[in-house]
Parts: C-alpha cells; structure tokens; sequence
C-alpha cells in the first residue's frame, strides 16, 4: 500500500477518528457513576457553605462532607405553586433541572429580568438541623448571567428573612469578574442581610460602591468590580425566588407556623 497516497491518509485518519471516539465514549460510561457521585458532593458542599456549617473553600474528605450533610441537613420537596411539603416522592433521586425542562412536571413562566423560562412544580430545598430543631432553611436559585445561568444556594433564618449565606456553585462569568462570586471575602458579605423589607416585599440587592455592615445597610451588598451584568443578574434572580413565582408561598407558610 502507498502510505503517501490520499486513499492511505483518510483511512488512517478515519481509524484513529474511531478509535478515540470508542475510547472516550467508554471512558464516559465508565466514569459516568463516580461523575455523578462527585457532582453530588460538590452540590451538597455548597449547600453547607451557604449555611454556614462549612466555610468557602473548606477542605473536607467526601467521607467527612457526607457525614456532615446527612448529620445537619435534612432535605425535603415542596410544591412551589402552594409552598406545601410534598412526601410521597423520592427526595433524594429528585432531579430538579430535569423536572424543569419537563413540560409535564414544569410551568413556563413571563419573561422577567431573571431569565428564567420553566420552573418546576416540585423544588427540593434543604432544612438546617440545630440543637434539634430546624434553624435554616437553603433554597435553590437560578438566573441568566452575563454568558449563561448562574446556578447557587441562598440560606435563609427561621424568620425567613435574615440572609445566612449565599454559594454559587456553577457559573459561566468573567473569570476575575463576574466569577468572584465564588470568592469567599464577597460571600462573607451576605450573612446578617434582609431578603425581604418590612412588606414581605424582595429588598435584597447588590449596589456599587462601598455598604457598611448589616445593621447599617440590611437590604444591600457590594455589587462585584467591574461586573455590572453579573450584579444586576444577582439581584434579579434572588427577586425572583423571593418573589411569589419562586419561594415566597413557601416561606410565607414557615412563617405563619413559626417553624419549617
């Protein structure tokens, strides 16, 4: 065979084409359980920096990190449209991203400056054991960023309005930007903060300049340097979930009870 001819080229081309098609192909599926084991953990990590259990950037084992979440935190689903629990339904194996591109498990939604499309009936959101009673409660947020959706975790007091915590765990911004939403001085920002005013109203919001402390200015953050976008995003997507297309029957029902 003429190894210098075209026939020769394009079929060794097409051989090593399949070979590393086949070979990335089966690597896929045979990682494709510790992926999802993995991207487990990394949510649930999340989910106890936003409370607080955990600090940003913590160094925990996977042994040490489920430990802890299945020792701290209780998840439960909810039907947003009623903001009642839902327990006849696998907490754990709930996909929420899936039910929400579902059209028969999701509701389309206005156009709002959130960008969000869908939202699920059902959302799982995450309750905060303390000294045997629920002291947090950690609801899932979403919106469109400057290049694609932010996707994080918002904690909430037992009053449903003071702010223990924020974690982003999956975003498309400007790294050095808008991506300091993951940068643990930023997120030392939130916890002492007011989510909503004294209308129930959604009040948070991320402002330029310099803020002072909770106590001076409860319903502000400093908004990220030189990422207008981003900002503006953060505070569209959490008015959102805070509003009542989002979290807020849910919340409004923890209140009137007094407990979660």
């Amino acid at each position: 065979m003429n190894v210098d001819s075209p026939a020769y080229t394009l079929a060794f081309a097409t051989v090593v084409c399949v070979v590393c098609a086949l070979f990335v192909s089966g690597t896929s599926v045979l990682l494709a359980d510790r992926q999802e084991i993995n991207q487990l953990l990394y949510l649930r990590k999340n989910v106890l920096v936003a409370a607080g259990v955990i600090e940003p950037g913590a160094r925990l084992s996977n042994e040490q990190a489920m430990a802890l979440f299945e020792q701290r935190i209780e998840p439960r689903l909810i039907d947003l449209g009623s903001g009642d629990y839902v327990s006849d339904m696998d907490v754990i194996g709930y996909r929420q991203r899936e039910a929400r591109g579902d059209p028969d498990r999701s509701r389309p939604i206005a156009d709002n400056p959130a960008g969000v499309r869908r939202t699920p009936h059902l959302a799982k959101v995450y309750l905060v054991e303390d000294q045997d009673s629920f002291s947090q409660v950690v609801i899932p947020i979403e919106g469109l960023g400057l290049y694609g959706t932010m996707y994080g975790f918002l904690a909430l007091e037992r009053d449903t309005r003071t702010i223990t915590g924020i974690a982003f765990y999956e975003n498309r911004e400007t790294p050095g930007l808008g991506a300091e939403l993951t940068n643990p001085l930023w997120m030392a920002r939130w916890p002492g903060r007011l989510a909503y005013d004294e209308q129930w109203q959604p009040a948070i919001a991320l402002v330029k300049g310099q803020v002072g402390p909770p106590a001076e200015n409860p319903y502000e953050v400093d908004a990220l340097s030189g990422a207008t976008i981003t900002s503006n995003s953060v505070t569209e997507l959490l008015h959102f979930w805070l509003s009542d297309q989002g979290f807020a029957p849910y919340l409004e029902k923890a209140r009137t009870r007094g407990a979660f």
